[in-house]
């Protein structure tokens, strides 16, 4: 058995209403100048948590500029910002991209690595910004992990800085704050954190430890993302693949996912395309690339999304990718590539792009070469 390292934020607090709790951390640590990172959708969900920090005296400069998934360039003119504001702490409110941006500005902030520096594993020095996350979408896990992923645009590539450093200080995982969230990107984020999941219970490196945080949070998510999708204001829902979600998160750090985001990431450098939808198009056809390699874990995947048990344990994994693609037919998301516009003869060089990742290729239960790679887009298309 590999060993493994699990790193958790020092303080995690979940559950609905608990973003009022953000204030009394802030005030509590003598943080007077605070760098808030967001999208500009979100200023309803931010401004009565900003007025709280105003009201305790507390300075805040906010950056709402967040639109897109971030690129290098995106990081570099935050870190700008924030040394000119001179902050003494960041704090993230958002999906998954604004995350990635806010735990990688806290981690660089007042240091003096440069941003090319800490591309890779393991490679930042140190942290001396209080950092903050609070998720709004139920997807990436980012607010619990180590990595933060960004477009480089000079090969339009996916790139991770990944580091115990990046880690936040405090956590509010607040399910209300994902009530606004629409059905499609709810329905996208909800399969990517299943994906984390699953990726991670059926790794070439799958662990014990992080085996029980994925399958609970495959149970969650396969239970209740359709409800979540068709009512936002389910906040029992929103709660379940919150949890799913954040279970998720903990899975990328010790574990991490393999051929299914490797595959998908192509998609999002090439296409343009969103994270979550890359994912969701991939994820069942992967699976099906997988299963002879870990028949058993896959018939597991299968009773954690509610497939009736069956002693055929072959038959049974066979059925945890009908439940994935269902789970992702029923919430709306498109499952082949021409759906969302990726070309044909677009295939060759997704298959090249891909091999590139080997971080997660290298944790696939199958070996995959390029032209299996070049297969699985075939039949995705």
């Amino acid at each position: 058995m590999r060993v493994i390292k699990q790193y958790s934020p020092g303080k995690l607090v979940f559950g609905p209403g608990c973003a009022s709790n953000l204030v009394t951390d802030v005030s509590g640590r003598e943080l007077k100048r605070i760098f808030l990172i967001t999208a500009p959708v979100l200023r309803n969900v931010i401004d009565p948590i900003m007025d709280t920090l105003k009201t305790a005296g507390i300075s805040i400069e906010i950056d709402d500029s967040i639109v897109d998934e971030p690129t290098f360039d995106t990081l570099g003119d935050c870190l700008e910002k924030a040394a000119s504001y001179e902050a003494n702490g960041v704090i993230g409110i958002g999906g998954g991209s604004v995350l990635d941006v806010a735990k990688a500005v806290a981690g660089l902030h007042g240091g003096s690595q440069k941003i090319r520096e800490v591309i890779g594993n393991g490679l930042l020095t140190g942290r001396s910004t209080y950092l903050a996350c609070l998720p709004t979408t139920s997807g990436t896990g980012s607010e619990i992990s180590p990595n933060a992923i960004f477009a480089d645009e000079s090969d339009n590539l996916k790139k991770a800085i990944i580091s115990s450093f990046i880690v936040p200080d405090t956590v509010f995982v607040d399910p209300v704050l994902t009530a606004s969230v629409p059905p499609h990107i709810t329905a996208a984020c909800g399969i990517d954190a299943l994906s984390h999941c699953m990726e991670a219970f059926t790794n070439k490196f799958a662990h014990p430890l992080i085996d029980g945080y994925a399958y609970k949070g495959m149970s969650l998510i396969g239970k209740s993302l359709r409800r979540a999708v068709k009512d936002g204001n389910d906040i029992q829902a929103r709660t379940d693949v919150a949890l799913g979600s954040m279970l998720g998160g903990m899975c990328l750090g010790p574990v991490n996912t393999t051929a299914v985001h490797a595959l998908a990431y192509p998609l999002q450098g090439e296409f343009k395309k969103s994270h979550g939808l890359s994912i969701s198009v991939m994820l069942s056809h992967v699976m099906d690339f997988n299963i002879e390699a870990n028949v058993e874990k896959y018939a597991l995947v299968a009773e954690a999304l509610g497939v009736e048990l069956s002693k055929n344990t072959r038959a049974m994994a066979n059925q945890s990718v009908v439940a994935a693609c269902q789970l992702s037919i029923d919430c709306g998301v498109p499952q082949t590539l021409s759906e969302i516009g990726i070309p044909s003869d677009a295939i060759d060089e997704l298959a090249r792009q891909a091999m590139t990742v080997t971080r997660l290729l290298d944790n696939n239960p199958r070996e995959i070469n390029e032209s299996d790679a070049r297969k699985i887009f075939e039949r995705a298309y």
